[in-house]
């Protein structure tokens, strides 16, 4: 019960309707019992003694026991599936919420089909536990117990009779529960791997095609539905073995009640009636305790399902900084001293003591292979990771003494691969300033260069855009991106390599508009392409984490065995020579 104490600030708000579901539950499970009590006063007081008189009431008593039953079990159900339903909203919206608050170094390993198989296949498991597995639990044991009475009211020895196939039951059910917990448990496992597959296949489509890749593809998926076939058919096989042996028990319980009570009928110890209420009273016994499989089966999906829950639940939230100051904007000062960082999970570091200062409105060049640590600055001054060692300094201020909200907030990224929403090309630009005017989204446009092939488009901003930004070419979706980062007017700006994967005359077009979104920022333009950053007031090359190089474009040509030359060389070599012919 250690997974349903840590989940109870989700269902425990709303034990008023697991009480009352309960409490229907109780006469629900009494009025079952009117059933056999109602046969044997048939039988031994109605037919026997031919008490034909007695015989409409008995018929109308037993059409409003049929009735009040009926309305009890309505409310029961309706009860407990409010409690399951309103429980799994909260723990569900609390998921998503977490979510939204966990670190980059859970994403950096986490897969997107697993946390949508949390949220959606284990919420539904808990969901149903909650609604069905309880009830049927106390409904077992209330069922056992009140039947167990009445047949130790009729007869105290035939009751007794009954208890010898209990202790071969509860071995059963025990080593059911042993196996089949782990199996259960081994199948999320597998059907959130199936999920992961399917959505990287569907994301990457385009890559699978383009490769020709489908029976490769397929041939993957074929393993991950295997394993979970497999899986699937051995958690059967243990359900296939658990109920023969289970009704086997039961079997021969009611071949012994039957043999026994009809020997004390013949002794004249127990009256016919009784004989027959006792037989129906067994099955009330033996019926719910076959049942222990699928109450057993329900619990293990849900102890399963919940222990994945809390996997996600108990991951270490980033640094709110509660007492952190407030700002409402920054000047865009940036400073580094001696910062070094190490991603987790890697040996090599990913920066090693590096040291700037970017005074408000400078323009901040960033160059250097993949891997040199480019990407790792911009993502320290936004606070997505901690330095591991030195001290990183926004507006003279060590970075820590800000809300990370305010940090954000005051820091737009472009990004080599812009996201883009499934909504309007409105609701893209005005996702930071959701409350910005119609006139300030058409400004934004305008400025990103993106206003004319808007309003070309039937809808304009109203169009509708597919699964990130389906429909639009990777310049379009760039000048929607920067559109998006002018509008939120950041005092800091990250170019993060925006212009890599675009041809001449859109990178020409992006970069009048990066020059007009600069315009009063601290800008950080990270490139491998030097035409992108000649014009910083600073520019650094790194490799392998450390600043090798540092100067303005002039002062780095300068220094001819320098890396910065070696790359203007590789770069601009193929131009020299057309020149040089044409001249």
């Amino acid at each position: 019960m250690y997974i349903f104490k840590r989940l109870k600030d989700f269902y425990w708000p709303d034990k008023r309707l697991f009480v009352i579901s309960i409490c229907f539950l109780i006469v629900m499970t009494s009025l079952t019992m009117a059933y056999p009590i109602v046969l044997q006063y048939a039988i031994d007081e109605v037919v026997i003694a031919s008490n034909w008189n007695l015989l409409p009431y008995l018929a109308v008593g037993f059409v409003l026991i049929t009735v009040v039953k009926a309305i009890a079990t309505y409310v029961h159900q309706y009860c407990g599936d409010m409690f399951g339903i309103r429980s799994v909203y909260r723990l569900r919206g609390r998921l998503y919420k977490k979510l939204q608050f966990l670190p980059f170094t859970f994403y950096d390993n986490a897969k997107t089909g697993d946390l949508m198989s949390r949220l959606t296949a284990d919420v539904e498991a808990f969901r149903f536990f909650l609604s069905f597995g309880f009830a049927q639990v106390i409904n077992l044991v209330l069922l056992v117990s009140f039947s167990f009475g009445v047949m130790m009211f009729y007869s105290p020895q035939l009751a007794l009779m009954t208890l010898v196939s209990m202790p071969f039951l509860a071995i059963v059910v025990y080593r059911f529960d042993r196996k089949v917990h782990p199996a259960f448990k081994r199948i999320r496992e597998s059907f959130a791997s199936l999920t992961t597959k399917v959505q990287e296949n569907v994301s990457g489509m385009s890559t699978v095609k383009s490769l020709s890749k489908e029976d490769f593809e397929m041939g993957r998926f074929e393993c991950r539905n295997n394993d979970y076939k497999n899986r699937s058919l051995y958690t059967a096989g243990l359900w296939a073995k658990f109920f023969p042996v289970m009704e086997l028990i039961g079997n021969i319980c009611v071949v012994i009640l039957l043999g026994y009570g009809g020997f004390l009928v013949m002794q004249g110890q127990l009256q016919i009636g009784q004989l027959a209420a006792s037989f129906s009273l067994i099955w009330y016994i033996i019926g719910p305790l076959m049942n222990l499989g699928f109450i057993i089966n329900t619990f293990s999906q849900s102890k399963a399902s919940g222990e994945r829950l809390l996997e996600v639940l108990d991951e270490k939230e980033v640094d709110h900084r509660e007492k952190a100051i407030a700002v409402d904007r920054l000047q865009g000062g940036v400073t580094f001293a001696e910062v070094s960082h190490t991603y987790d999970g890697e040996n090599q570091q990913a920066l090693k003591d590096v040291s700037f200062h970017a005074t408000p409105g400078d323009t901040f060049g960033l160059i250097g292979a993949t891997g040199a640590g480019k990407t790792t600055i911009t993502q320290l001054i936004s606070g997505f990771y901690k330095a591991e060692v030195g001290d990183i300094f926004i507006d003279g201020k060590p970075i820590t003494h800000f809300r990370l909200a305010d940090l954000r907030r005051n820091i737009g990224f472009v990004l080599q691969e812009s996201f883009l929403f499934s909504s309007t090309i409105r609701d893209n630009i005005s996702y930071g300033s959701p409350y910005a005017t119609m006139d300030d989204i058409i400004d934004a446009a305008k400025r990103a260069q993106a206003h004319d092939f808007i309003i070309d488009m039937e809808h304009g901003y109203d169009t509708v855009l597919g699964e990130r930004g389906m429909g639009l070419s990777g310049g379009q979706k760039q000048r929607i991106a920067i559109a998006r980062a002018i509008l939120i007017d950041p005092a800091i700006l990250v170019l993060d390599d925006a212009t890599s994967a675009v041809d001449m005359e859109t990178e020409q077009r992006i970069q009048t508009a990066f020059r007009e979104v600069m315009k009063g920022r601290t800008t950080f333009i990270i490139a491998h392409r030097i035409s992108s950053l000649k014009h910083a007031d600073q520019i650094m090359v790194l490799e392998h984490g450390k600043v090798v190089e540092r100067g303005v474009h002039e002062e780095l040509l300068n220094n001819q065995n320098g890396v910065y030359k070696k790359i203007y060389d590789i770069q601009f070599q193929d131009r020299d020579t057309v020149l040089q012919r044409q001249a």
